[in-house]
């Protein structure tokens, strides 16, 4: 009996630890961003720390749309990979190492953001198959080089999936199924558009402010 009563308690600790520790989740501090209020953003080429190739490219097709619906002007894709090419930048790594003063002085942008792909793909795991898409992004002011916001934003194949019910034969072709639908369905890049609506979006909790082209400027 004492060991039930031990146990409960330690069940009502843990839990009550795991509540207080949500509640209090500091905010994003928006003091630089709110100074800063930016009109129009750079969208740098990602960088990929996964083994992907196209990770960038997929990411990267999709990151102005959620940017230019939050209120902002959004430098286009391919006006910005050609002024770097004349510039002499043709890697991510080079973009992401150039001091603010001069990519502003190139583009004319107010901020630029710097996005960093660290998972993207389908992987087969033993009785499934999940394709994943992780970044994580950083707004940086390019007049003063502050940082004004940083984020970051994960979406998977198994959202709103219910869990497969069946033996073990059932699963193991069911994740075999799903492997070759997202290999031959580029299911990756679906997957890309709904991370980079999450992390580029603005209106979400501690994530990008609307910008002035949106109704909603200044009232977040």
């Amino acid at each position: 009996m004492q060991w039930k009563q031990t146990c409960r308690l330690l069940a009502v600790a843990c839990a009550a630890a795991l509540v207080t520790g949500c509640a209090t989740a500091p905010p994003f501090d928006y003091t630089a961003y709110k100074e800063s209020r930016p009109r129009s953003i750079l969208v740098l080429p990602p960088l990929n720390s996964t083994p992907e190739v196209y990770a960038p490219y997929s990411v990267l097709s999709q990151a102005t749309f959620p940017l230019a619906e939050s209120g902002y002007y959004v430098f286009p894709v391919s006006l910005v990979t050609e002024t770097f090419r004349e510039n002499g930048m043709t890697q991510p790594a080079e973009m992401h190492g150039a001091a603010p003063e001069k990519l502003r002085q190139i583009f004319g942008a107010d901020a630029a953001l710097y996005v960093n792909i660290s998972k993207y793909g389908s992987s087969f795991q033993v009785v499934n198959s999940v394709t994943v898409v992780t970044a994580d992004a950083k707004l940086m002011d390019l007049k003063t080089g502050k940082l004004l916001w940083a984020g970051n934003a994960t979406a998977s194949s198994e959202e709103g999936q219910n869990n497969q019910q069946g033996g073990l034969a059932v699963l193991l072709v069911a994740a075999i199924v799903k492997q070759v639908i997202a290999s031959t369905t580029d299911q990756s890049h679906k997957i890309a558009g709904m991370t980079a609506n999450r992390l580029m979006s603005a209106g979400q909790r501690n994530g990008l402010l609307y910008g002035p082209r949106s109704s909603k400027y200044g009232k977040d």
